[in-house]
């Protein structure tokens, strides 16, 4: 057995993370030519796992062996009991999560450029996109059900349009079935889409799964490989971090890049004093449930396959989304004493671009440690994120009144109908809120003069050579819809910046 400090192999390019970003990112390397590449996962490979490529079982994998079970800090306005869900097999969150499959807004990107990600525009990452549809097959999923259409016809009767998604870059108010990466009832994950079948992959591609990055190496002020549990993988050109918003800044904190102050209070040598760790992003989901009067026996690819987007402050750009599952969505409502229902509904109304921010930290200068996760949820100091859910408690409403769902609505059983006061809706959607697995923005991109900025528009870390991050924490902003494949964009991206194609 190889031990930790035996060198285990030496490459061009050592991508640590399997997930959206790091799978796609490797393959794209090695078609290039970049030379010989490896890809890091610790978890188990994803293939032949039935219970991970079968979409429709998605729900299982939740507390599961393949997840991390991240829990967070105790929060002043929000949820402390969230778990977050960060997957541990080979595809990261794509082989783990439900599939919803978004291209990114041409207005997120715009905004990523004014906020200093020069090179980000719609024009600038159209080839990207472009390499990801290429390579994941998405579509609107091929069951139907009667609930969705009666859902997206009250949507229309509130004057919200029923639309299709990802037909142009815009995004604009309305309702419509999902896309989703799926083929044949088997997700499209980035491990699917760009690796499988593993026994193929380009003769200078290397995959080993099972292997945790502990640290990596840095001599000098330049990445020159990983350690990991298994022993010292080298790098000749270059390091890519893609391990996710929360363990790439883990990685780099204990690899010495990080807020000085913290990492000297740990008694790790500080090698670049940067802001990993700031900015955390999520989308922060509330949750309406109602039983229903008819029993839900049709068939579903994955249980959510209904989005709404609709305006509250911004006249143009939709900053409220929801989600409609068909199932009653108990998962925090439960615990808090609500009732539930065998046969029922959710909408789940989620800030779409939230303005508060959390924080990643250390523990402690144990790798074994799970990070310190902070989101602090709600406490934006204007109370924008607040504002954005209340509206969406009561635009759920309207829309579950509406004429075409009085054959479906039974009750409301959280918060339920007596409800009313504003103040108790915002403490019971705050309280009772779940998310929807999105983290983002630890490691941000921005003008390398920034003081926020962590990699500079090109991915790479301020201040070490041939160490670049690509995966959602490099996001200057929250993207408006679910964000899984533009990590798989940024993948795409990385690779043409480190193979300058």
């Amino acid at each position: 057995m190889t031990g930790k400090h035996e060198l285990l192999g030496e490459y061009d390019v050592v991508v640590v993370g399997g997930g959206s970003s790091g799978a796609a990112a490797a393959r794209r390397l090695a078609e290039r030519g970049v030379g010989s590449v490896v890809l890091l996962e610790a978890g188990p490979s994803d293939e032949g796992r039935d219970e991970v490529l079968t979409l429709r079982r998605w729900t299982e994998l939740l507390e599961s062996e393949y997840d991390y079970d991240y829990t967070i800090e105790p929060q002043e306005r929000g949820n402390g009991n969230i778990r977050h869900a960060r997957a541990k097999v080979l595809g990261g969150c794509s082989s783990h999560n439900s599939c919803i499959a978004f291209f990114t807004p041409e207005r997120d990107l715009r905004q990523w450029v004014e906020l200093g990600a020069a090179g980000w525009s719609p024009e600038e990452v159209a080839p990207a996109i472009a390499g990801v549809r290429e390579r994941v097959h998405v579509d609107e999923p091929p069951e139907d059900n009667p609930l969705n259409h009666a859902v997206i016809e009250a949507c229309a009767e509130l004057g919200l349009p029923t639309t299709r998604f990802n037909q142009s870059g815009e995004l604009r108010p309305g309702a419509g079935r999902f896309q989703i990466n799926v083929s044949d009832g088997i997700r499209q994950s980035s491990s699917v889409s760009y690796l499988h079948p593993l026994g193929a992959l380009p003769s200078n591609l290397e995959v080993l799964t099972g292997t945790r990055a502990l640290r990596v190496l840095i001599d000098r002020g330049r990445a020159t490989g990983v350690a990991t549990d298994r022993g010292i993988i080298r790098a000749r050109h270059e390091v890519v971090l893609s391990a996710g918003a929360f363990d790439t800044p883990k990685l780099l904190m204990l690899s010495g890049v990080g807020p000085a102050d913290q990492l000297r209070a740990l008694g790790i040598d500080v090698v670049a004093d940067l802001p990993v760790g700031e900015h955390l992003l999520d989308h922060p989901e509330g949750v309406l449930n109602w039983s229903s009067r008819k029993p839900l026996d049709f068939p579903s690819a994955q249980l959510w396959e209904v989005g709404i987007f609709a305006c509250v402050e911004d006249p143009v750009h939709p900053d409220l989304m929801f989600h409609l599952g068909l199932e009653v969505f108990d998962m925090q409502t439960g615990p808090a004493g609500y009732p539930t229902a065998e046969q029922g509904f959710a909408l789940t109304p989620n800030v779409a671009r939230a303005r508060s921010e959390g924080t990643v930290r250390l523990r402690s200068a144990n790798p074994d440690d799970k990070p310190l996760i902070d989101f602090r949820y709600f406490t934006d100091p204007e109370g924008y994120d607040e504002r954005i859910m209340l509206a969406g408690v009561h635009l759920a409403r309207e829309i579950m009144a509406q004429a075409p769902l009085r054959e479906w609505v039974d009750k409301e059983l959280s918060p339920g109908a007596a409800m009313v006061e504003d103040a108790d809706l915002s403490e019971y959607v705050r309280r009772t809120a779940n998310t929807v697995y999105h983290p983002a923005g630890t490691c941000r991109m921005g003008a390398p003069d920034a003081p926020t900025t962590v990699v500079d528009p090109r991915l790479r870390v301020l201040g070490i050579e041939a160490l670049r991050v690509a995966d959602a924490s490099v996001f200057p902003s929250m993207t408006t819809v679910n964000p899984n494949l533009t990590c798989m964009m940024i993948g795409e991206r990385v690779a043409r910046f480190i193979t300058g194609s």
